[in-house]
């Protein structure tokens, strides 16, 4: 992996990270510490589905 398709793939992971970080606090009624720690941790997995599904449909 070179430097410039590790840096890509950090970036796409943070944001598709941010994107369903917001979806999540979009969709819940009330914050607090707890939910956005899970909101976070399901965010962090569901990136790294979404990439992995991005590359088994694109191939790259």
């Amino acid at each position: 992996m070179t430097p410039r398709t590790a840096l890509f793939t950090v970036a796409e992971l943070l944001g598709w990270w941010i994107a369903l970080g917001l979806l999540w606090l979009v969709l819940i009624s009330t914050v607090d510490t707890l939910e956005l720690v899970v909101g976070g941790g399901c965010a962090f997995v569901a990136a790294f589905v979404a990439r992995g599904a991005r590359r088994a449909v694109g191939g790259a």
